[in-house]
């Protein structure tokens, strides 16, 4: 029997780690999905069966992962990639898309990355609580915002303590103070004209160095994670009031509104009046 659940986090805002949609798929033999590139972080767990990832890697050499039951691969933003289930025996998988300034800091912790993406385990008691926290998402998409958020916690930290190339995770406090100081700059003047240089004029940092160690950091540049900031507002003002897409656009710092149109399409694959009308049916 072949079957798909598929559900969308209705709320972006949250910062440090945020959920955009989930599911979980019984494949077709030798069903398919891509060539594709992701805005955000993806990942698969197998629950059973058999499949090959093709992904390409940040030097834009493919991989070829045959991948089987009780492992699991993450997709990296921008990465070009294709998976398949085998034909004689396909995989059934869930999986989560989710983002947030602590993610790359947690998959660098993990040793996930676009030159090993593969999740095995070195702790069965750990992949087991992963999947149930994977699936206490998958399974509740009624429950709470801070309920499924608090269960991506917790996968999380079984992801990043069960892969068997964790490490520890180093940590800079100073690099942490500029970015919870440009953080704290773009929640408090996202709705203006702001532009990189002006974050970096406001910690005194130079506009290249700040770019870099926001970069390593999040694992996005300073006008990315600004762009999705300001359409995370916007998403909330459209399924919260009635306001025209044009003055939502205005409010979150685009007078023009084909650019916001542009921008917002960038990061939900839908303009702003889709995005709208399919929240109301």
């Amino acid at each position: 029997m072949y079957k798909v659940k598929f559900s969308i986090f209705p709320n972006q805002s949250f910062i440090d780690l945020g959920l955009y949609q989930f599911g979980r798929e019984t494949c077709r033999p030798g069903h398919s999905f891509g060539p594709a590139r992701r805005n955000h972080y993806l990942f698969h767990f197998i629950i059973s069966g058999r499949g090959t990832l093709y992904a390409d890697d940040s030097r834009g050499v493919t991989h070829t992962l045959r991948l089987h039951a009780g492992e699991g691969f993450m997709i990296f933003p921008e990465q070009i990639n294709t998976y398949a289930a085998d034909m004689s025996n396909p995989w059934e998988y869930a999986w989560l898309e989710f983002d947030g300034l602590r993610v790359k800091q947690a998959l660098d912790a993990a040793g996930l990355s676009p030159e090993d993406p593969v999740y095995r385990t070195r702790s069965p008691e750990l992949r087991e609580k992963m999947m149930d926290e994977m699936l206490c998402i998958v399974d509740n998409s009624e429950a709470s915002h801070f309920e499924l958020i608090g269960h991506l916690y917790m996968f999380m930290d079984a992801l990043t303590r069960s892969n068997e190339n964790s490490g520890r995770l180093i940590t800079s406090r100073l690099r942490e103070f500029y970015i919870r100081e440009a953080v704290a700059y773009i929640e408090n003047n996202y709705q203006g004209t702001i532009t990189v240089e002006e974050i970096a004029g406001a910690l005194r940092l130079n506009r290249s160095y700040f770019g870099k160690i926001f970069r390593e950091s999040t694992g996005k540049s300073p006008q990315s994670f600004l762009m999705s900031y300001r359409m995370i507002k916007a998403s909330e003002l459209l399924a919260s009031t009635e306001l025209p897409v044009k003055e939502i656009g205005a409010s979150v710092g685009y007078e023009n509104q084909l650019h916001f149109s542009r921008a917002f399409k960038t990061i939900y694959g839908i303009s702003p009046r889709e995005w709208r009308k399919n929240r109301k049916q």
